[in-house]
């Protein structure tokens, strides 16, 4: 150890400041918390190596026997079997155990106790503390389970955090009970609050980033639940502090009785906290938020049997907040979609389209904004809140992208710090557009005028009451909030990019009869939507072209592909009958729709079910052809559905044969039906997709073309590489192509 000053609760370290907490080791702090005792035995479990200086009377013996002492000598035969089960079975679990041994020794733990067995490094440590009665223990399974079956009726995140702060602070009694959530800079928010009735409400308060730093993130990932049974606690230092085969403290990252950082501890006493629990809400192996738990009315221990009740319904609850995230995304996309079902048929009725947009309320409430501008041949039109007409126009300047592109940013400051004086109305926008005076732009204000904490006069008494010397406190942690996200906006989502382009290209169609300008940007649309290159996924290759056709520019195919959440892949291959604006213009409304749908996660058969009763809803005389799929690149599984569309080949093993796929008729028809089939690819196979322009040719036979691409086909990518394979399927019937073209190759990657 260096000379430096270290704090009671952290003595394997010197002691942090608010200069340097974010990067304080708090899983090494040296001490425990003193209503349990630690023993840290190698990994025969031979003898205590270090220990807990409270070890001794805990245990009821003499301090200076526990260091070098067997687990059968300080908690008898059959307890010390019970542990060596555990750690044979390389688990870590709570054991429940009966030493009849420390009452006879005037032990200050009781003769049934709790022991948290679990491994850190070349250490085995075992924490105990006192065991609730039988009784009891099972009060708190019970309530655990009937909290879980109420929180699964829940139909909203909100709602079941709501549900969630009322049973943790049931089952645990504290004062006040929070569901803390994350944004994606890590700040927090208070979502729902069980409180005392006398406390002063925390709901709705934001936090930033730095009351958490990324190291107790971290620990909270690993160990899901962490008790401070009384906030004033003297810390129990550890017997040597440093592990003497190592010279380095134990870690106690997943330990229920680690002693926590000063800085914490300084930061609770300050709101008046007598004892806090927090239990991780993790998604997909991320922090995702916290359950909160302040008690203002002294210590308050709870068992490990509580404690892992409690933990686990922060796992239930996990579980049903990932659900419900997908649950509110897709409705928060279906309201979008019906917004734009509204706009896009109020402005076909009007002789007058652009004019008519900008009349309809929900323009700006289809990209949650506050406000919308248009600008069409430099004159300016706007709605709801927007800031003035040269700002505006310099965002547009700043976002607009090539080849009507969409743009975003949620910080408009960064990109121009002379926009941080319009970040009132104007911290984030949204812009698409065709040409420097041709352009939508949907912009929202900064998140603090959102949510304000001087709105809640409440708030306002507290922190007048507040002792301006305190430096750690909610009213401060909430003001270095609002500096961390001033200009900034809440982020844009990808279905709000997709909505913009459908809208763009739907408002490029009605002009198209009165301007020929309207088709350069539809042109530029449909090149934007069709990407140039393939992407790149661990474990795949793929390759795609589209080629227009010969006699005209615009047409209906499309492809994409794109990751979706738990690392499958969504593939399209698509063709809307028809050529020129209407059928450019449709596809990319059915490329945003398709891509809605697959990230809401639906099947590839209900997105061709839902995407057909989009078009019945939207679309007169308009049909078109699709097939979709989904892969999972770690094992291959294909699912795939098809409507109407020219079935795939499947190429392994030196030949191509086409797939029979089952398919629903094509799109547009106002029916539904699709069903799927599924295969694997195994490594080195193909999936080849393509739309009906590469096989079919004036005067050639069907079966003759699709004989000549399987012949080519069937030869598989050769050394040269999935790129000019595929440029050799564009050649394999050949003749003039009367319809644009599109193929898209999919191969696992070959084994090794």
């Amino acid at each position: 150890m260096t000379e430096q000053a270290v704090s009671a609760h952290t003595p394997a370290y010197a002691a942090a400041d608010l200069t340097n907490c974010d990067r304080e080791p708090i899983h090494i702090p040296g001490a425990i918390q003193p209503h349990g005792a630690l023993l840290a035995l190698g990994l025969d479990l031979a003898e205590v190596v270090m220990a807990s200086a409270n070890a001794g009377p805990m245990l009821g013996v003499d301090p200076d026997d526990v260091p070098g002492a067997s687990l059968a000598s300080l908690l008898g035969a059959e307890a010390a079997e019970a542990v060596r089960v555990s750690v044979e079975g390389a688990r870590a679990e709570v054991l429940h155990l009966h030493v009849e041994e420390l009452a006879a020794r005037g032990a200050l733990l009781p003769s049934y106790v709790d022991a948290a067995v679990h491994r850190s490094g070349d250490r085995v440590l075992v924490e105990l503390e006192a065991a609730d009665p039988e009784g009891e223990a099972l009060l708190s399974y019970r309530a655990a389970r009937g909290a879980m079956q109420r929180l699964s009726r829940t139909a909203s995140v909100v709602e079941l955090s709501e549900g969630l702060v009322r049973e943790i602070a049931d089952l645990t009694g504290f004062d006040r009970v929070m569901v803390y959530r994350f944004d994606q800079d890590w700040n927090g928010e208070v979502i729902a609050e069980s409180r005392r009735p006398d406390l002063n409400p925390f709901l709705g308060l934001h936090y930033p980033h730095t009351d958490i730093p990324a190291q107790a993130r971290r620990l909270y990932t690993v160990n899901w639940i962490r008790l401070i049974a009384d906030i004033l606690y003297t810390p129990v230092p550890i017997h040597p502090v440093l592990d003497p085969a190592t010279g380095a403290p134990l870690d106690l990252s997943h330990s229920t009785l680690r002693s926590v950082s000063p800085i914490h501890v300084e930061y609770l006493s300050n709101m008046g906290v007598t004892a806090s629990m927090s239990v991780s809400l993790v998604i997909d192996g991320e922090l995702w938020g916290l359950i909160a738990c302040h008690h203002y009315s002294g210590p308050l221990e709870l068992s490990l049997d509580v404690r892992a009740a409690s933990e686990f319904l922060g796992q239930v609850a996990s579980q049903l907040v990932a659900e419900r995230e997908r649950a509110d995304a897709r409705e928060s996309q279906r309201r979008a979609e019906e917004l734009l079902t509204t706009v896009q048929a109020a402005t076909s009725s009007s002789p007058a389209p652009l004019q008519t947009l900008m009349q309809i309320s929900s323009l700006a409430d289809l990209m949650d904004a506050g406000g919308v501008a248009l600008c069409f041949d430099g004159h300016l039109t706007t709605l709801g809140t927007v800031p003035d007409h040269a700002s505006i126009r310099r965002i547009a300047e700043l976002l607009r992208r090539p080849e009507s592109q969409p743009g975003s940013s949620s910080y408009l400051a960064a990109l121009d710090p002379d926009l941080a004086a319009v970040a009132d109305t104007a911290a984030g926008a949204l812009v698409i557009g065709s040409a420097p005076d041709r352009w939508l732009c949907w912009v929202r204000p900064e998140l603090p005028e959102v949510v304000d904490w001087g709105g809640d006069p409440t708030n306002k008494q507290m922190a007048l009451a507040e002792d301006p010397q305190v430096r750690l406190s909610p009213r401060k942690s909430f003001e270095k909030w609002q500096q961390v996200v001033r200009g900034h906006s809440e982020v844009w989502q990808p279905w709000h990019l997709d909505h913009a382009v459908s809208l763009a290209s739907h408002l490029a169609s009605l002009l198209y009869a009165n301007s020929r300008e309207q088709v350069d940007m539809a042109e530029s649309l449909q090149r934007s939507v069709i990407p140039v290159q393939a992407p790149r996924f661990d474990g795949l290759e793929m390759a795609a072209r589209y080629l227009p056709a010969s006699t005209f520019q615009m047409g209906g195919d499309w492809w994409d592909a794109f990751e979706l959440p738990g690392g499958r892949m969504a593939f399209v291959v698509g063709d809307v009958a028809g050529h020129g604006v209407a059928a450019a213009t449709t596809m990319t409304q059915l490329r945003a729709a398709v891509r809605a749908h697959l990230f809401g996660e639906e099947s590839p058969a209900v997105v061709l079910d839902r995407t057909d009763r989009f078009m019945d809803g939207l679309f007169e005389q308009v049909i078109a052809t699709a097939v979709v799929g989904t892969v999972e690149p770690a094992t291959g599984r294909v699912v795939l559905a098809a409507a109407g569309h020219p079935p795939p080949l499947l190429i392994q093993g030196g030949a191509a044969q086409e797939l029979q796929i089952a398919t629903r008729p094509v799109l547009g028809l106002g029916v539904t039906g699709a069903r799927e089939t599924e295969l694997v690819l195994t490594p080195g196979s193909t999936l080849l997709l393509y739309t009906d322009g590469l096989v079919e040719r004036r005067g050639v036979d069907l079966s003759t073309s699709l004989a000549l691409l399987a012949d080519l086909a069937g030869r598989g990518p050769g050394p040269a590489g999935m790129e000019e394979w595929v440029d050799g399927m564009l050649l394999a019937v050949p003749g003039a192509r009367d319809d644009d073209t599109t193929v898209l190759a999919i191969r696992m990657s070959p084994a090794g």
